[in-house]
């Protein structure tokens, strides 16, 4: 499943960069009466990228999105610090920002909605900026679990043999949910003379998290088992959930550890070299204002770090906001630690 990833991530980057080099749309007439722009983006399922293309439209830009997870999308931008395609990232989260920052492949740019952000969440030197608080839930099947029967936190996943192979564990830490999740354990065991920061616990634990947890088969979907129970305990993001109600018919209860459930920010960017960088710009502009994410809120159940479209949102958004405490992480250490993680799991921990 991951390899057919990467090749589709890969492919659709070539469309995409073909399809602008001819300068044409797919009815054939040219698209420079509307700026065309390539958008990386790991956050445009459930029908996002294609609403997020007919409203650009509608405003002037004619975007080739381009689709992957978020260490994949990152990985490639490093791969075409030379050459780049890209004109424009969203959608991956802090950590992944502060590391394409670091690697010098992102255009300083203030846009004009910089400061409705709620305060500390945009980078300080102008290089990304915020657009959605994504909370990363531990959720679970509310007709098998009740708030007593359920988990109260990770932890609880391994320690407690009932949840064994109940709950789903991530095959890849590729994406920016996963590594969000083992972030969430980790941090808790936080050692600066362990190794890469974790102490000889903290490893031991997150073993046992990967050692008790249920893998997906190829061809089955971690929402359809939640719902017929076959692994009804999982994580998710917060603006994914209700979507995925609708379609499988299964009310999510969510878990609320003591110690806060893990915030990333999804970020949008321009990247260093963009030869459209005045467009880049404009849509920047008029992606994150308050207008607009109050409508990609109110579509896809969203969480917007613009405060003035969190005050026009929806108010189970709202409430979900309010009924949820904060895990504090510092995310620079993360980003400077994560891709380590990530390899020592996947080389060592996972079955």
């Amino acid at each position: 499943m991951i390899k057919k990833r990467g090749f589709l991530f890969v492919l659709t980057a070539i469309l995409a960069f073909n399809l602008v080099g001819c300068g044409s749309t797919s009815n054939g007439e040219s698209s420079s009466k509307k700026k065309s722009l390539v958008v990386y983006s790991n956050s445009v399922s459930d029908g996002r990228g294609e609403w997020l293309k007919k409203k650009a439209a509608e405003n002037g830009f004619d975007i080739q999105i381009v689709d992957g997870g978020g260490g994949e999308i990152a990985n490639r931008l490093v791969a075409e610090k030379n050459n780049p395609i890209a004109d424009v990232i969203f959608g991956l989260n802090t950590m992944e920002f502060v590391n394409l920052k670091n690697q010098e492949l992102l255009e300083q740019h203030k846009p004009a909605w910089a400061s409705q952000v709620t305060e500390g969440l945009n980078d300080t030197d102008g290089y990304y900026h915020s657009i959605v608080k994504q909370a990363i839930l531990l959720i679970y099947n509310s007709e098998l679990y009740d708030e007593n029967t359920a988990p109260k936190d990770w932890t609880d996943l391994w320690k407690n043999k009932e949840f064994h192979s109940k709950y789903s564990a991530p095959k890849s830490l590729g994406g920016g949910t996963n590594r969000a999740v083992i972030a969430g354990i980790l941090v808790r065991y936080q050692d600066p003379n362990g190794e890469y920061g974790i102490s000889e616990e903290g490893w031991k634990e997150i073993g046992e998290f990967f050692k008790y947890g249920y893998y997906l088969p190829e061809g089955e979907d971690f929402y359809a088992n939640l719902a017929n129970g076959k692994s009804p305990i999982g994580p998710m993001w917060s603006s994914g959930i209700a979507t995925r109600e609708k379609d499988f018919g299964v009310k999510a209860g969510i878990v609320k550890p003591q110690i806060g459930v893990p915030y990333v920010v999804e970020q949008v960017a321009i990247i260093k070299g963009s030869k459209k960088f005045e467009a880049a710009k404009e849509f920047v502009d008029w992606f994150g204002s308050a207008e607009v994410q109050t409508e990609w809120s109110m579509e896809f159940s969203s969480m917007p770090a613009n405060e003035e479209a969190l005050k026009n949102t929806s108010q189970d958004i709202k409430d979900l906001e309010k009924s949820l405490s904060q895990q504090e992480i510092d995310w620079s250490f993360v980003a400077k630690n994560i891709n380590q993680w990530a390899e020592k799991i996947e080389l060592e921990l996972l079955p």
